[in-house]
């Protein structure tokens, strides 16, 4: 990806977490501020602006990734196809495509406003605390992947019946179903209601 302004002046040179900042947000989506990523993440956590990712293939199927061990939130657990924050000032959707590409090497298509909703979820295994303003996007991914591995572990795409089973089994983001369940109308409307979401 080339590097762009956005990229340019918001990337932390040390790359830690805690240098990168967010924008903090009321309960209506307005900026009222910024905060560093980990400090914002600290219990009881401070809202802010988030966005998740639901990429689908030509057959329907969602594809999720499995966050890398590496990562110092949720790793290792199955989550939506892409997820994090905006930079401030940066607009969701041109974050959302963003960090796709960064994440998993590719541009999604009919990338479309999906909502918002707006939580609070701890993470019991890192004593942090999802509370975001997440703003949904659903779309197609046309392209072969190509996965940063220290973002993502593993990737799989998979039907509304094999997610029922692997959520049965596996580990997934405290967030998971939250942002699946607030998306559901959207990804009805992409995937077509015959594709069981």
């Amino acid at each position: 990806m080339p590097i762009t302004p956005a990229t340019a002046t918001h990337t932390p040179s040390n790359g830690t977490a805690d240098a990168i900042l967010l924008e903090l947000v009321d309960e209506n989506g307005v900026t009222i501020g910024t905060a560093e990523k980990l400090a914002a993440h600290q219990p009881p956590g401070q809202l802010h602006r988030a966005f998740s990712v639901f990429l689908f293939d030509e057959h329907g199927r969602l594809l999720l990734q499995r966050r890398a061990l590496g990562k110092y939130h949720s790793p290792g657990v199955w989550s939506n196809t892409c997820c994090g924050h905006p930079y401030p000032g940066e607009a969701p959707f041109a974050a959302a495509a963003r960090r796709t590409y960064e994440e998993l090497g590719v541009s999604p298509s009919l990338l479309a406003e999906a909502g918002t909703v707006r939580y609070n979820h701890p993470d019991p295994d890192s004593g942090l605390v999802e509370q975001e303003y997440n703003h949904l996007f659903v779309g197609l991914v046309q392209s072969p992947l190509r996965p940063d591995p220290e973002e993502v572990g593993e990737i799989a795409f998979v039907s509304p019946e094999e997610l029922a089973e692997r959520h049965a089994k596996d580990t997934f983001s405290s967030w998971f179903m939250t942002v699946l369940d607030a998306a559901r109308p959207a990804v009805r409307e992409l995937t077509g209601a015959s594709a069981g979401w």
